[in-house]
């Protein structure tokens, strides 16, 4: 081979590897670049799995899918959501059943509409498998979905809903629990040709659990299993910190979080160890707020707490910091600290910055009245972030800049049935938080998307909240709003094989 066939091998393989590193970046939805910067480009397939959403056999599910409209994406491509065990070793529909005979596919819960529009599908019933969705060309950049579980009665009765997500090889979820009344379930999710193997971690107030399975869990091709927290171990903690970690392959996973007395909901993975968090859009109506942080590292965590209200930060009496003890789940009761205003937490180091994850577990009523929902510690939007799933009035969008004032576009898609997109500016002053209610598109029919794009100014966090009444009890669900990932960055190949020459 001659030097230049060789450069052109290491600059495709160099290219290759910063694509995949691309994905934790958060670059313009408009697909620009300033001259001399790496060029940012449509993502051209995306991935998302969607756990089984109930047991019950009174649970109404629904799904909602959206792709915001990118500039520069290619005018085919296609994008579906069906379920895990009708996705075959080759990627197409069906799985081999006896021997080579195929099985006929499920017909799909839903078919994507274009970008711009969201399209949804309705389940009932306790039969609904995990599913397993894929999006190429102009389907794929920041395709979302959600689902949303109401169940009238029962554990877990309330709201539940969970933005379906990406692959990844490590999950944290502090917020869990194996105390007597909760009944909390690890769902995982294996969208690959092949087995993954996954070890569940247990962590509670006085740090690691000794667990009842050490050789891991076998999750096979294209399946699902719940894992039942309680018959990990026999100790009955109300705060426990969960860690997923997979040997091989990739899985999606989620805890659906249970309550006897006061519903229920999922708990998404919290955002990566990090020194300063922020866990976004507190519902003004919360009765108590209760925070669960871990440390997964050797030293010791001291965390300042503070509320960003819609006036500025405000430091909780009796809660003005936390200690978080190395490998142990530590947990705050902070009450009503919304008090009636919109909020969000941010936690800062005190002193030296230490890893730290965590979430809040969230009630909304009173007595035999409550619901629960959760809020993990999260990534900024970034460059844009999309909730797929709202109705209307009860829909809220709530807005946090911790560190800088910063300016917002906030768009409402077309309804899923028909209706026309409407665009707000809003500004976000540092150290605030601003719930954004029913924003909605000109004649609405059927379900909208919320697409949130910052303008200028410094980070943003975000998340969404879904209410409904049943019975007398204010059901709800809270699902935070990271960038959705939709544009990735590719280096100049010009600029790279100069390099490589040299």
């Amino acid at each position: 081979m001659n030097r230049t066939t060789l450069s052109l091998i290491a600059c495709t393989t160099a290219l290759a590897a910063v694509t995949a590193f691309a994905a934790l970046d958060t670059p313009s939805a408009s697909g620009s670049a300033p001259a001399g910067a790496a060029a940012e480009l449509p993502v051209e397939r995306t991935s998302l799995l969607c756990p089984a959403p109930s047991s019950s056999d009174i649970a109404d599910t629904s799904y909602t899918s959206f792709t915001p409209v990118t500039k520069g994406t290619a005018t085919g491509g296609k994008a579906q959501l069906q379920a895990a065990t009708e996705q075959s070793a080759d990627g197409a529909s069906g799985s081999k059943k006896g021997g080579d005979a195929k099985r006929k596919p499920a017909k799909p819960l839903l078919t994507p509409k274009n970008p711009g529009t969201p399209a949804t599908g309705d389940t009932s019933g306790s039969d609904t498998p995990a599913q397993v969705g894929t999006a190429d060309g102009r389907y794929a950049p920041g395709w979302t979905v959600q689902e949303t579980t109401e169940v009238v009665a029962g554990t877990g009765r309330g709201l539940q809903g969970v933005n379906c997500t990406a692959p990844d090889t490590e999950f944290w979820f502090p917020g869990a629990g194996t105390a007597a009344d909760r009944t909390d379930y690890v769902h995982l999710t294996n969208p690959e040709d092949s087995a993954a193997v996954v070890d569940i971690e247990l962590y509670g107030k006085d740090g690691a659990i000794k667990s009842s399975v050490t050789d891991g869990f076998t999750i096979p091709p294209h399946g699902s299993e719940p894992i039942l927290l309680s018959t990990l171990t026999d100790e009955r903690q109300t705060d426990l910190t969960v860690h997923v970690s997979v040997r091989s392959g990739r899985v999606g996973a989620a805890v659906q979080a249970l309550d006897a007395k006061a519903g229920g909901d999922w708990l998404a993975a919290a955002d990566d160890p990090s020194g300063s968090l922020v866990l976004p859009g507190i519902p003004k109506d919360a009765t108590d707020v209760r925070l669960i942080a871990f440390t997964p590292g050797d030293a010791d965590a001291d965390l300042k707490v503070r509320l960003a209200s819609p006036d500025g930060l405000i430091t909780p009496a009796g809660n003005e910091t936390l200690h978080v003890k190395a490998g142990m789940t530590t947990a705050a009761d902070l009450g009503d600290v919304t008090r009636g205003e919109a909020g969000s937490l941010v936690l800062t180091p005190t002193d030296q910055s230490v890893p730290v994850v965590a979430a809040l577990r969230v009630v909304r009523g009173k007595g035999a009245k409550q619901e629960t929902a959760f809020i993990p510690a999260t990534a900024p939007v970034g460059k844009r972030a999309t909730s797929a799933d709202n109705r209307g009035k009860t829909s809220t969008l709530s807005l946090t800049a911790p560190t800088a004032t910063t300016t917002v576009k906030v768009t409402a898609s077309a309804g899923s049935e028909g209706g026309t997109p409407v665009t707000k500016t809003v500004t976000i002053k540092s150290g605030t938080t601003q719930d954004i209610p029913a924003l909605v598109p000109s004649g609405l029919k059927g379900t909208y998307a919320l697409t949130v794009e910052p303008v200028s100014g410094g980070p943003l966090y975000a998340s969404r909240t879904l209410t409904s009444t049943a019975a007398g009890v204010p059901a709800f669900t809270v699902q935070t709003l990271p960038t959705d990932r939709g544009l990735v960055s590719v280096p100049r190949t010009e600029e790279d094989l100069s390099l490589l020459q040299k």
